[in-house]
């Protein structure tokens, strides 16, 4: 008699409030992820782990403002997850060539990246400084002018990438994401199987494929249930808040993201059947986790439109 009660009361958590994405990765390009040793064997021309980011010997700037400015580029690229490194490029190196030319009385800073081969692969402008305030090399001019420029730099990084992964046969745009699925644990009543069952149905599809091992697994998803007394509701009966953290992981372990469900319920109204509550649940987190896989990995990323190359000369 309460299940019907119950499934619109839980699904009302599944859909408009109970579905949070969390971790900062999401939002995270990852345009040098490492791609693990059978990706980097197989993709093309495949970017290491760091993208160096030489002092430039040509940027109307003094010595030490040009090492100043090195250096603000690289913690502006940190704080958008592309691992810079404030260094020389050395051989097989990708890296960020920084540079300045004077237009109208003015200094437009630019940023061109370059492939291990000494290809630039793209090149963005920053906007007009009055040459007189670029010259003076101020501190905190080169700060902002450093964050105003990294977020296009990491686009571009993001879009070489989902180019690579276009020409790579074995990438997640064209096959299924290898996903192992390690169960549900700390639901009530038979949550942890049908939570399961029901997951591991809504997951699969043309991108993501459910497997028994983690063995070469692209990546690991997990689920814990939380179930905690809380204060009574409007009717005066006991509540309990339940929370579902579907917590999903890459291949080296490193956390690609979570799908959290959060819900207030009748106390003990799940601690037998869940039924059709658990399906629902489970359908609105795969969702979450698919937006996950796809965020993290980079496969909806749009290509960067392969350039004219431009060779740069010899270092």
């Amino acid at each position: 008699m309460k299940r019907a009660p119950l499934l619109h009361r839980t699904a009302g958590l599944i859909g408009a409030a109970g579905l949070c994405l969390l971790s900062g990765c999401l939002d995270v390009p990852h345009p040098f992820r490492d791609p693990g040793r059978e990706g980097r064997s197989l993709a093309l021309n495949p970017p290491p782990s760091r993208l160096a980011v030489p002092v430039p010997p040509v940027a109307l700037l003094g010595d030490a403002a040009a090492r100043e400015w090195s250096r603000d580029i690289v913690a502006a690229l940190l704080d958008q997850s592309v691992p810079a490194v404030a260094q020389p490029a050395r051989k097989g190196d990708w890296w960020l060539r920084l540079g300045a030319v004077t237009r109208g009385g003015q200094v437009v800073p630019i940023y061109s990246v370059i492939t291990p081969a000494g290809i630039v692969r793209s090149t963005d402008e920053g906007a007009g400084i009055p040459a007189a305030a670029w010259a003076g090399g101020d501190p905190e001019m080169l700060k902002s002018v450093a964050q105003q420029a990294a977020s296009g730099i990491a686009r571009a990084l993001t879009g070489i990438q989902a180019d690579q992964m276009d020409h790579d046969p074995h990438s997640l745009k064209h096959r299924a994401a290898r996903i192992y699925f390690a169960g549900v644990t700390g639901a009530p009543g038979d949550g942890d199987v049908a939570l399961a069952q029901a997951f591991s149905a809504s997951l699969r599809d043309a991108e993501d494929a459910i497997q028994n091992t983690p063995r070469d697994a692209d990546f690991s998803v997990s689920c814990k249930v939380t179930v905690t007394d809380g204060l009574p509701g409007t009717t005066g009966h006991p509540q309990q808040h339940l929370q579902l953290v579907w917590r999903v992981v890459d291949a080296a372990g490193k956390e690609a993201g979570a799908a959290t469900q959060l819900h207030d319920i009748d106390a003990h109204a799940l601690d037998g059947h869940w039924g059709d509550v658990a399906v629902a649940a489970a359908q609105e987190a795969a969702g979450g986790v698919r937006q996950v896989v796809s965020r993290y990995s980079g496969r909806d990323n749009v290509p960067l439109p392969p350039g004219a190359p431009v060779a740069v000369p010899p270092r």
